[in-house]
Order: C-alpha cells, then sequence, then structure tokens
C-alpha cells in the first residue's frame, strides 16, 4: 500500500528493483533491439547510434527526490516510488541533425504506444536567457498487439523512455554532466558554460545548413547528361558563339555526381568516397571537365559494361562495382593518363579481353 514514509518506500523499492532485475536488462535489450530495427529500417534517416540501458537504483531514488518527493509530501500524497520512475529502462537514439528528431519521433509513434512527450528543444528555445540540454524524450510501452506476443511476456508490462538526441546535442549532454557544483559555481562560470553551450547550439544549426547548402548545390550542378537545348542566341546567326559550346567547368563531387547517378541509377555513392575519388581522376588528368568526363563515360561504357559481365561469369565472388567500371572506362578513353586507375593484375585482365575481342573469328 502507498504510504508517506520514505524510508519504508525506499526499502520497498529496492526491493521492487532487486526483483525485476532480470527483467530489466531483458526488456533493455530487446527494446534497444526493437527501436534500432524500426529506425534503420524506416529508411530517410541516418543514424549514428542506438543504445539502451537500466537505471541504476541509486539514481531512480534521486530522481524521486528531486522531482515528487517535495510536492507528494507537500500535499500529503500517499506514493510508491516505482510509479514515477518511466525510465528504469532507456534508450536512446543519436542521429545527426536537428530536424531528425521529430522524424525519427514519428516513426516510433507509429510502432510503440506513447506514454507521455517531453520536447527539450522546445523548452530550452522558447527562453531568451538560458541555454543547456536539448533532445526530444518520449515515454513509451509495446503497442497492444506486441504486448500479446508470447516472447514479451517477461517484460510487456514496463514502460522505457526514448531519448533522441542529436550527435552534437548528446555530446553536450555527456561534457555538461561532467561539469560538478553548477549551481554553486561563481557567474563567471555559469556564464561561460551558457557560451559554450549556444557555441554547441550553433554547430547544430550550421550543420544542418551546410547540409541543406549542399544539397542545394547538387541540384543546381550542370546535368552533361541531358541533350542541349536549342540557344536562341545562333537561330539566326549561325556563327555567334553558343552557350552550348561555352567551356565546360572542371569535374567536381557535384558534377561527378550528376553523371555517375545517370549511368548508375540503382547506385548509392558515398560523398566521402566521391571526393577522393574525383580527386584521383583530377591527379590522373589534371584539368577534367564534367563535358570530357561524361563523353568518355558514353564512348566507354558499353564496351566496359560487356568485360564487366565476361569478369562476373569468371569470378562470382568478385566485385566489378559502378567505380570499378568507371576506372575501366577512365583506362579505356586513356591508357597511358589513366594507367593508375587500374591495379597491375586488374589492367592485364582487362588488356587480355581487349586483344580477344579485337581477333576475327574464325568461320
Amino acid at each position: 500500500m502507498p504510504s508517506l514514509d520514505f524510508d519504508l518506500e525506499e526499502s520497498h523499492f529496492r526491493a521492487f528493483y532487486a526483483e525485476q532485475s532480470a527483467a530489466l536488462d531483458t526488456a533493455c535489450t530487446a527494446f534497444t533491439a526493437m527501436v534500432a530495427a524500426v529506425v534503420t529500417q524506416s529508411g530517410g534517416v541516418e543514424i549514428a547510434k542506438v543504445e539502451g540501458r537500466v537505471k541504476d537504483v541509486d539514481e531512480c531514488i534521486r530522481k524521486f527526490v528531486r522531482k515528487y518527493r517535495p510536492a507528494l509530501e507537500e500535499n500529503n500524497t500517499p506514493y510508491e516510488i516505482q510509479h514515477y520512475i518511466t525510465d528504469l529502462v532507456g534508450v536512446r537514439v543519436v542521429c545527426l541533425y536537428e530536424d531528425e528528431l521529430e522524424k525519427i519521433a514519428a516513426i516510433v509513434r507509429g510502432h510503440f504506444a506513447v506514454i507521455d512527450v517531453t520536447d527539450k528543444v522546445t523548452a530550452v528555445e522558447s527562453t531568451e536567457a538560458s541555454f543547456g540540454y536539448k533532445g526530444l524524450h518520449l515515454d513509451l510501452k509495446l503497442s497492444h498487439a506486441e504486448r500479446t506476443q508470447p516472447e514479451h511476456a517477461a517484460y510487456a508490462h514496463l514502460p522505457f523512455e526514448l531519448q533522441v538526441r542529436t550527435i552534437i546535442q548528446d555530446s553536450w549532454s555527456v561534457l555538461d554532466h561532467r561539469i560538478k557544483y553548477k549551481k554553486s559555481i561563481p557567474g563567471e562560470l555559469k556564464r561561460r558554460i551558457n557560451v559554450l553551450s549556444a557555441l554547441f547550439e550553433l554547430a547544430d544549426r550550421e550543420f544542418r545548413q551546410i547540409r541543406d547548402a549542399t544539397a542545394a548545390e547538387l541540384l543546381q550542378a550542370p546535368d552533361e547528361t541531358a541533350e542541349p537545348l536549342p540557344d536562341p542566341a545562333t537561330a539566326d546567326n549561325p556563327q555567334a558563339p553558343s552557350k552550348a559550346q561555352a567551356p565546360s567547368s572542371e569535374l567536381n563531387a557535384f558534377t561527378f555526381l550528376k553523371i555517375a547517378t545517370h549511368f548508375f541509377k540503382d547506385f548509392e555513392f558515398e560523398p566521402s568516397k566521391v571526393d577522393g575519388f574525383v580527386d584521383d581522376i583530377q591527379a590522373w588528368s589534371r584539368g577534367m571537365t564534367r563535358a570530357r568526363f561524361n563523353a568518355l563515360m558514353r564512348e566507354t561504357v558499353g564496351v566496359v559494361k560487356r568485360y564487366k559481365q565476361h569478369f562476373e561469369e569468371q569470378n562470382p565472388q568478385a566485385s566489378f562495382n559502378p567505380y570499378t567500371v568507371i576506372r575501366h572506362c577512365l583506362y579505356l578513353s586513356n591508357k597511358t593518363a589513366f594507367r593508375p586507375a587500374l591495379r597491375n593484375s586488374a589492367r592485364e585482365s582487362f588488356e587480355a579481353w581487349l586483344q580477344e575481342q579485337a581477333e576475327p573469328k574464325l568461320q
């Protein structure tokens, strides 16, 4: 029965915690795996990590004392501590950008029953003079359908807290918790903490804006694969300089992606690899333009795709991905300049196949 005797209720809670210990560990493993599966399989949001933890019993009691005990005893309301600790099991999802917090929340709302939501991003941003931890907290439990499944019986009754943070918010939270005596430190130190928090918040915003600007840059990149439109400037005067004849700009990551995704529509080119690959191309052939790259791909990709088919028939376990195709296309277009694009063994195999194709067939 609930009471106002804190020592008694603390003893009851410790007994409850010990009794539930195995179920809590099992629940933590299960909830973490379920959340990870839901958010990673949904697509559209890149997840940095998903992790879970069971809250320490002493930490639970400190939280109750700090947040709930004064008001309950002031109002003469009997209590049982376990009913006020909804985050015995916690799962944390860390994403990259702040505008993905709500996307993740929407995803999990579709798979779990929502008990409560705490939006600490809005809480912090609604004040003018304070900074601090930002993130989205959801108190969840299994959906009705999941609670009835036999494999969830041991922990179907347990709620759990989901914390959704960006990498920046997660880093700030870890560092912020290492600062001791925050309520007692001098004002100058508090001000410095606020300045640091503001810098973390600015970093979150800047990374998001850089992502958006990069995406916009990619959309605006000229498309060499498209058929050129008629130039009105040359309609009446064929000798006039045409925009289509203007010098093409140097190949970069954005124009490379426009061209590469035209030839390999179902392949996802990782940005970090694209940067390095374009650097390699420019090292092999200084001043490579987007128009020249597109032209050499058009001229050679048919031959290389036939070789790819032959290679994969001969080497079923080997990989011949789009980067490998492009390397062979580059080499085929200029065997001297792009000799470094292929290893010796790959070059020798390709040359042997090319020689075989060039030999006249016996009747």
